[in-house]
């Protein structure tokens, strides 16, 4: 069964801690619900740096990655069924979804 990386992108900044309370709330009942798809639960991230052939520059680019996750499905569809309903989407943010390929099929 293939993996598929979710990158989360952008969102609103909870106000209170009370809205931050609630918003981790609903991320942890969202999760909950995907059961045994998940293979990383998630990690956040922390600023960033974007390295090119020009150098080294401040951010993430327009749209910088803030956390990512990890899913075992049977094919994109399923992960992407399973994503749609992310209160992340909810808050505003995105999520960029992709299979995992072993450097073996590149």
């Amino acid at each position: 069964m293939p993996n598929y990386i979710l990158t989360y992108h952008g969102a609103t900044i909870p106000k209170t801690a009370e809205e931050g309370t609630r918003r981790m709330a609903q991320w942890q009942s969202w999760a909950d619900s995907l059961g045994d798809a998940w293979v990383n639960r998630g990690t956040p991230v922390g600023s960033a740096k974007t390295v090119s052939a020009k150098g080294i520059t401040e951010g993430g680019g327009d749209n910088p990655i803030i956390g990512f996750s990890i899913l075992q499905a049977d094919n994109l569809g399923e992960v992407l069924a399973m994503v749609e309903s992310s209160p992340h989407i909810k808050d505003g943010g995105t999520m960029v979804v992709a299979e995992m390929k072993s450097m073996g099929d590149c």
